[in-house]
Formats: structure tokens, C-alpha cells, sequence
């Protein structure tokens, strides 16, 4: 296996995962813009906006290459030298507060010494929890990751409570999922069509539970009071992605194309001073569930 036929998937994925969405907003459809990069590669940065469930969304497909910034190798931890990295990168933020933010990235990255690894996972940042949708979400990551090994699950759901957490906030973005990364023959026991299999179910997996979720939600009715709640807990999403999320940083650092880098920001969010859940309110019960190691799916 070679990054030729790792890229194709990849880019199978992203129009699968496109077709999947559009036939569940049921009106976006999204816009796809190809782009090059000077340094070596490019991608197709593909974006809905004011579907019927959608308010702004990407699937976006990048395979890049060249030599590596020094600053970059400083980050992963490897002598600078020259990278190809390729990977699907999603982020979809609903227009109705009951419908979830969720986000997934599958990507692949080799170095011109032979070293590679695969990374990524998917979570879910409602702004609102259900239990029961918070345990379907998790049950099916859970059963994504038994079929390659059982001890995966819980060690990408602890990976991803530790990642997808804001540190001056004191609170996790939203009910996590799974997160991985370094993945290779060396740090598993496994090969690395093995993990490239896993890599591609997490793919596959996510179309089918968001549309679920999509259908859930998105006719139940909603106040103002939850649209604003909506946007506060959107502005907490932007605050991470900004200030912590290493693909961001990366694509930064790369001189990756902005628009495509920031796609993952919402068309609207909001701050408000010292904003606190009125007691026993919905708000202040997703509040109370933003903490690491919640067993979703053995909710009480």
C-alpha cells in the first residue's frame, strides 16, 4: 500500500460522505473549489451553506508536499525533511441549537525517511445533550473500533477527552469521541493495511450516524433563548480551534490555504460576559456534562 492508493481513498470518501449529506439537507448542495499549493500539492475544498439543516459545513480533501518547515518538525517531533500528508478534514455546524456540531478528519503523513503514520477520529459538540443520542454516538464509534481491536475504543475515547478539552474554560468542547494519532506498524501490532482499514471504517462512519442525528433533530422547535445559546457554545468551539487544535496549527504553519484552514469556524457565534445557566435549566445540564470520563455509554 502506497500513498497513491491512500489519497484515491480519501478522496472517494470525501465525495461519498458529500452525496450522503446533501441527500439528507435535502437542499445544499456544496460548492467545490480546487486549489494548488506552490510548495507541492493541493486539495478540494468542498462547502455547503444555508441548506435546510446545514447552515455551513466542509468536507475538505488536501494532499500536500514538500519540504517541511523547520517550526513544523519542531512540533511533530522529526528532523525537518520532506512530507506527504493527505487526509479528509470535516466540520458541519446546523442551523437548528437541537441538531449537533460534530467534526472528523482521517489523515495520513510520510516522511522522505520512510517513517508514517495515520491519525485522527471523529466528536460530536452538541449544544444541547440527549443521553440517549450522546450513547447511540458512542456506541457506534465503540463498534467502528472493535472491529479492528476492543481495547481501542477506550483508549481513543481517553485520547480524545484529553484532546478536545479548553483548558481555561475547564471543559471538554462537547461529549468527545475518539481521537488517535501516530498510528503505525511500530506503535500497534498492527500493518499498515490493517490500519488503514480502521482508518477508512472511522470514514465510513460518519455519514451514516450524523444523517441519523440530522433526522433527529432538525424539525424540533426552538426558542430564541436556545439560538443564543446556540452561539455562546459555538464561540466555545471557535475558542478551541483557534487556540489549541493542532490541524489548524498545522496548516498554518505549512502555509495552507486560509479559507480551507477556517472553514471549520462557524458563520455566526457569539461571547457574552460571565454567561451563567439559570439552575435545573437544559443549558445548565449540557454544562454540567462538558468534564472528561463520563461513560456515555453506560449513562445512569
Amino acid at each position: 500500500m502506497d500513498k497513491k492508493e491512500i489519497t484515491a481513498a480519501f478522496i472517494a470518501l470525501q465525495n461519498e460522505i458529500i452525496t450522503a449529506l446533501e441527500q439528507a439537507d435535502g437542499k445544499g448542495i456544496f460548492q467545490k473549489d480546487t486549489w494548488e499549493r506552490a510548495e507541492g500539492g493541493g486539495g478540494v475544498t468542498a462547502i455547503i451553506q444555508e441548506g435546510n439543516i446545514l447552515e455551513k459545513g466542509g468536507v475538505n480533501f488536501s494532499a500536500v508536499e514538500g519540504p517541511m518547515h523547520e517550526n513544523v518538525g519542531k512540533m511533530l517531533g522529526i528532523a525537518a525533511t520532506d512530507f506527504y500528508a493527505t487526509g479528509v478534514s470535516i466540520v458541519i455546524h446546523p442551523k437548528n441549537p437541537f441538531v449537533p456540531i460534530i467534526h472528523m478528519n482521517i489523515r495520513y503523513f510520510e516522511v522522505n525517511t520512510g517513517e508514517y503514520w495515520f491519525g485522527g477520529g471523529i466528536d460530536l459538540t452538541p449544544h444541547y445533550i440527549f443521553p440517549e443520542q450522546a450513547t447511540y454516538f458512542h456506541q457506534q464509534l465503540k463498534e467502528t473500533c472493535d472491529k479492528t481491536d476492543a481495547a481501542f475504543y477506550s483508549k481513543f475515547k481517553i485520547w480524545a477527552d484529553n484532546y478536545f478539552f479548553i483548558p481555561h474554560r475547564n471543559e471538554t468542547r462537547g461529549i468527545g469521541g475518539i481521537f488517535f494519532d501516530r498510528l503505525n506498524h511500530t506503535s500497534t501490532p498492527y500493518s499498515k493495511e490493517k490500519l488503514f482499514d480502521f482508518v477508512m471504517n472511522v470514514g465510513k462512519t460518519f455519514a451514516p450516524v450524523y444523517t441519523n442525528l440530522m433526522q433527529l433533530n432538525a424539525t424540533k422547535p426552538f426558542t430564541e433563548e436556545n439560538k443564543r445559546w446556540q452561539l455562546l457554545r459555538r464561540g466555545r468551539y471557535v475558542e478551541f480551534n483557534l487556540v489549541y487544535d493542532k490541524g489548524t496549527r498545522f496548516g498554518l504553519e505549512t502555509g495552507g490555504r486560509i479559507e480551507s484552514i477556517l472553514m471549520s469556524l462557524p458563520a455566526q457565534a457569539s461571547w457574552e460576559y460571565d454567561v451563567i445557566p439559570q439552575k435545573n435549566s437544559p443549558e445548565a445540564f449540557t454544562s454540567e456534562l462538558l468534564v472528561k470520563g463520563v461513560n456515555w455509554i453506560e449513562l445512569p
